[in-house]
């Protein structure tokens, strides 16, 4: 289980690579979000050198539809082998790794949207590219929160948890509802034997 750093005498601090089980469910979300995605970024990058395009050419060469040049292939095989690592590793830090990287992704969109028509696009962006690098960060984003953001989370998830440890310590206390307790039994009748009516 991952601990807790305590921050201020009893206050606990959440960071982003605490409060997941390795052996939790989440995890292997988490991996096959970052292989699917690394895989993808992989074989791009890979289409993309192996047909012998200058490194910052900007000449429209295509690979499944994509611009692309070699820098962009490169790029694409870094970035394929860093989802490898943390697909392999898992856990908070796939998942992190994940929200990451599509929160860059997103950026790249943006900004190399910005570049299209300039002598700085060195990428060879053209506008499908722009198109695939926000559906790609959108994805990664998605398989990095999946079960780690949101207002209604359920109460086992280790997140949750960690987040609102008082109300989890509480309720691990409390009986399950519909469980029969001492207290929630009908009183005996002390005129019959056993009490029974």
């Amino acid at each position: 289980m991952a601990t807790h750093a305590l921050h201020s005498g009893s206050r606990r601090r959440i960071r982003l690579d605490e409060h997941l089980p390795v052996d939790h469910r989440l995890s292997k979300f988490y991996r096959v979000g970052a292989g699917l995605m690394g895989l993808a970024l992989l074989a791009f990058g890979i289409l993309g050198l192996t047909n012998n395009i200058g490194f910052f050419d900007t000449g429209g060469d295509t690979v499944v539809g994509l611009n692309t040049n070699g820098a962009l292939s490169v790029l694409s095989i870094c970035v394929g082998v860093l989802l490898f690592v943390g697909m392999v590793i898992g856990g908070n830090f796939a998942s992190t790794l994940n929200m990451s990287l599509g929160i860059l992704f997103i950026l790249s969109g943006f900004l190399n949207m910005a570049l299209l028509d300039t002598d700085y696009n060195f990428l060879a962006f053209e506008i499908q590219n722009v198109m695939f690098s926000f559906v790609v960060g959108i994805l990664l984003m998605f398989f990095g929160m999946y079960g780690r953001v949101g207002s209604a989370l359920p109460h086992d998830n280790p997140y949750w948890r960690a987040r609102n440890p008082g109300l989890a310590e509480a309720e691990q206390k409390a009986p399950a509802p519909g469980a029969v307790t001492r207290a929630s039994l009908p009183p005996k009748d002390p005129g019959r034997p056993g009490g029974a009516g």
